[in-house]
C-alpha cells in the first residue's frame, strides 16, 4: 500500500526539502555559485591592477591578496598564471565585442566608428604585455580565443560598413586594415617607449588617415 510521505517504507516528511529552480539547481547551491562568480570577477580585476602596476611577472599571491581571497581560491579558478592571463584577455576581447554592439545603432556612424577605434586602441595598448606573456608561454592567443576574436571582427566590420556608407570612412578600407593599424600603433608604443599623449596623437593620425580625402 502506498503511504503519503514515505519512500521504501521510510518516513520522508522530516527530511529537508531541496527546492529547485527552472534550471534544476538546488536553491541552497545558488549563493555558492554567486560567490564563485563574484570571486572570479574580483580575481580578474585584481590581476589587471597588479599586472598593470608590477608587470606580468608579479606573483599570483599578490593578486590573491589584492582580490581579498585565498591563494587556494585563486588556483581553483585559475590553475596557472597563463590561464589567469588568458582569462583577462578573453574578458577584454568580449567587452570590446560588446562595445561594437553598443555603437552599432548610434545616430552618427562615423563618430561611432572612430569612438570605438579609440577605445579599441586604448584597450589593445593596455593589454599588449598580456598578449606577449601568453606568447612567451607558448599559448596561441588567436587560436585559444578564436570565437571571441571572430565576434569582435564581425562587430568592427559592421561599424566600418556603416561608416563607409555614411561617407565618413574611405571605401577601400577593410576590417583587417583597421586591426593592423591599431596593432601597429600599439607595437610602436611598446618598442619606442612613447608616452600616453604621443600614443593618443598616433591614434588620431590613424583616424585621419581612414577618413575620405576632402573634395
Amino acid at each position: 500500500m502506498d503511504v503519503a510521505g514515505t519512500a521504501d517504507g521510510v518516513d520522508t516528511s522530516a527530511l529537508p526539502v531541496h527546492a529547485e529552480g527552472d534550471d534544476g539547481v538546488p536553491a541552497e547551491a545558488r549563493p555558492r555559485r554567486a560567490d564563485a562568480v563574484k570571486n572570479r570577477r574580483r580575481i580578474l580585476e585584481a590581476a589587471e591592477e597588479v599586472f598593470a602596476a608590477h608587470g606580468v611577472s608579479a606573483p599570483v599571491d599578490l593578486v590573491a591578496e589584492q582580490a581579498g581571497v585565498g591563494v587556494g581560491t585563486l588556483y581553483r579558478h585559475f590553475p596557472t598564471k597563463e590561464s589567469l592571463i588568458e582569462a583577462i584577455v578573453v574578458t577584454r576581447v568580449q567587452d570590446l565585442a560588446a562595445a561594437t554592439a553598443g555603437f552599432a545603432d548610434a545616430p552618427d556612424p562615423g563618430e561611432a566608428f572612430f569612438a570605438f577605434l579609440r577605445q579599441f586602441a586604448r584597450q589593445a595598448s593596455n593589454k599588449r604585455d598580456l598578449f606577449d606573456a601568453l606568447g612567451d608561454a607558448g599559448v596561441d592567443v588567436k587560436a585559444r580565443c578564436a570565437s571571441q576574436f571572430a565576434q569582435l571582427e564581425r562587430g568592427i566590420d559592421g561599424l566600418l560598413h556603416r561608416a563607409e556608407a555614411a561617407g565618413a570612412v574611405r571605401d577601400d578600407i577593410t576590417t583587417n586594415d583597421v586591426i593592423g593599424l591599431v596593432a601597429g600603433a600599439c607595437m610602436a608604443t611598446e618598442r619606442s617607449g612613447i608616452d600616453a599623449g604621443c600614443f593618443e596623437r598616433m591614434v588620431e593620425i590613424v583616424c585621419d588617415g581612414l577618413r575620405p580625402p576632402p573634395r
